[in-house]
C-alpha cells in the first residue's frame, strides 16, 4: 500500500468532508433518486439520470477519501528538521525579479490553496523547493517566462 503524505490539518479536513458525504451528501441523493423513480418512466427522465451521476460522484469521492484517509501518513511540521526544505514545512521565498517575499507551506495536492499560502510538492514550484536550503537560488519555468526565487529561510 502506497503511504499518502499529509499534515494533520489536511488529515482532519479530508476526514470532515468524508463524514460531510456520507452524513449529507449521500441520504440526500438517496432521495433524490427515490423521487425522481416515483414519477414513472426511467428511461425518459433526467431528474432520475442526474440524481444517478450525483450518486455515483458522491460514492467515488468517499472511495477515494476512504484510501487516502486509511493510508495517511501524517506529517507533523513541528517535528521536522529546518535544514531542507521538506513535505509539510513553511519556507519562506525572495522573487529575484521583484523582491516580493512569500511564505508557503508544502503541502499535498488535496491541501494545495494558494490563497491559504499552501502549495502542491507535485507543483512545478513545489517541486523546485524541495530538497532546498536557505539561500538556494529556484529557477523554474512558468508560463510568462523563467522566474527565479531564493529560499530565504525555513520556518
Amino acid at each position: 500500500m502506497e503511504r499518502v503524505p499529509i499534515t494533520r490539518q489536511g488529515y482532519e479536513s479530508l476526514k470532515k468532508e468524508l463524514e460531510h458525504l456520507k452524513a449529507v451528501e449521500r441520504p440526500i441523493t438517496i432521495k433524490a433518486i427515490e423521487e425522481a423513480r416515483s414519477h414513472g418512466d426511467l428511461s425518459e427522465n433526467a431528474e432520475y439520470d442526474a440524481a444517478k451521476e450525483r450518486q455515483a460522484f458522491v460514492e467515488g469521492r468517499i472511495s477515494e477519501l476512504d484510501y487516502k484517509l486509511g493510508n495517511a501518513d501524517i506529517i507533523d511540521p513541528d517535528n521536522i528538521s529546518k535544514d531542507r526544505a521538506v513535505f509539510s514545512c513553511r519556507v519562506l521565498l525572495e522573487n529575484l525579479d521583484t523582491g516580493e517575499e512569500n511564505e508557503y507551506q508544502l503541502v499535498g495536492p488535496d491541501e494545495s490553496n494558494i490563497d491559504e499560502g499552501r502549495i502542491s510538492v507535485s507543483s512545478p514550484l513545489g517541486e523546485a523547493i524541495i530538497g532546498k536550503k536557505p539561500g538556494d537560488e529556484i529557477v523554474l519555468q512558468a508560463p510568462g517566462g523563467k522566474r527565479a526565487y531564493e529560499l530565504i529561510a525555513i520556518l
